[in-house]
């Protein structure tokens, strides 16, 4: 068995999901084989990567059709260069690092490239119209609700108030405005060209003002009694569900893709070990957290010896459910800052967090970090990384 390291990590910067984002000139293509490109400029040998694996969560339409063997082919990376599309939901991007990392390991090949992509903007939510989402008989049977109503259902469990919820999501924006001021992201982060022909070369959704008297004046985004009604008929005990996730406690929706080289050639960012996991489809967002400790407790460690939580932010009332259970503060769990702050580019995500937690264990001279990901459905995965150069 071999040690996998990380060699490098790109991404762009993370756009408005919407007409009026910064990113939605581009196709998902674009955005991915720019950043394969932009790797090979700082010293990648595309001849020597062994496979190509691209997270996606909707893969329809412009986001169809293996976009990681299209992206490789229109990156110039030459014929020979395999490229795979995985989909584990908001999970996707590092889901393919974890697949990548467990296939060097066993020596199938030594050096791969993983990562994942969303345009939202192109590519709306759920237009791949799959039956978790379209069809009465598999949503009845499956509890499928939409991952707002998951967070309010997961906040009324765990008693989190409106202000708890609104204090974490101030945090967050305050984190990554003081990482971009930092310059935390500059050697990162490939800076794209917007649709009128200037640089565009900084996540554009941290709101760096936001205030708890800000966040107080918005209303909860995800009231539906409809919703409700499919949650309570799982989980009747809650009697009824309390609504205070809004807007601001809620992760952005964003375009963005990220790539991760990882190999066998010994570089300062060890990759330990993933761990991926399942919880129940109703409650849903529960299962990152589960995965986190799983892969802790397979390394035969504790929660207080991981420096660094990357947490995807979906929502403020599982960031503090983490932080209730495995103790991590603002200092160890996401210090530059998350989703929502900087936004949520579904596929992308989970590869942006692997990349930030080993930029963020560098910049704090930790030891172990580790990067997570809940999808839809209740799935969750998990990366654990050690910085071996300290």
């Amino acid at each position: 068995m071999s040690d996998v390291y990380l060699h490098d990590y790109v991404r762009t910067p993370r756009a408005k999901g919407s007409t009026k984002g910064s990113l939605h000139h581009l196709s998902p293509v674009d955005l991915v084989s720019g950043l394969q490109r932009a790797l090979a400029g700082r010293g990648l040998d595309p001849a020597a990567v062994g496979d190509v694996i691209v997270g996606s969560a909707s893969q329809v339409g412009e986001q169809g059709g293996n976009l990681a063997r299209v992206a490789t082919l229109l990156a110039g990376w030459g014929d020979a260069v395999p490229g795979g599309t995985v989909n584990r939901f908001c999970a996707s991007g590092i889901d393919a690092v974890a697949q990548v990392a467990a296939r060097i390991r066993t020596g199938e090949m030594d050096l791969a490239v993983a990562g994942g992509v969303e345009s939202v903007s192109r590519v709306a939510m759920f237009s791949d119209r799959a039956p978790l989402w379209t069809d009465p008989a598999t949503i009845e049977r499956v509890g499928s609700i939409h991952m707002g109503v998951a967070a309010d259902l997961n906040a009324t469990i765990d008693g989190w108030t409106r202000e708890q919820l609104d204090a974490y999501a101030v945090e967050t924006h305050a984190k990554a405005a003081a990482a971009w001021d930092r310059g935390d992201f500059a050697d990162s982060v490939i800076p794209a060209t917007r649709a009128d022909g200037s640089v565009f070369d900084r996540d554009e959704l941290i709101r760096p003002g936001t205030s708890m008297e800000s966040l107080a004046a918005l209303a909860p985004a995800f009231a539906d009694p409809v919703q409700d009604a499919v949650a309570l008929k799982a989980h009747p005990e809650v009697g009824e569900i309390v609504h205070h996730h809004t807007v601001g406690s809620s992760p952005a929706l964003a375009d963005g893709a990220a790539l991760l080289v990882l190999g066998t050639a010994e570089s300062p960012i060890r990759v330990v070990g993933a761990a991926t996991a399942a919880v129940d489809p109703v409650v849903m967002l529960t299962a990152g957290q589960v995965a986190v400790e799983k892969v802790i407790a397979r390394a035969g460690l504790t929660p207080a010896d991981v420096d660094v939580y990357e947490f995807a932010e979906a929502f403020s009332a599982l960031c503090l459910r983490l932080r209730r259970d495995l103790g991590p503060g603002p200092d160890r769990l996401n210090p530059g800052g998350g989703t929502i702050a900087m936004g949520h580019a579904f596929g992308a995500t989970g590869a942006i967090m692997v990349g930030q937690c080993a930029e963020n264990l560098t910049r704090l001279g930790g030891r172990y970090g580790v990067a997570a990901v809940s999808g839809a459905a209740g799935l969750g995965v998990a990366v654990l990384i050690e910085r071996v150069d300290g």
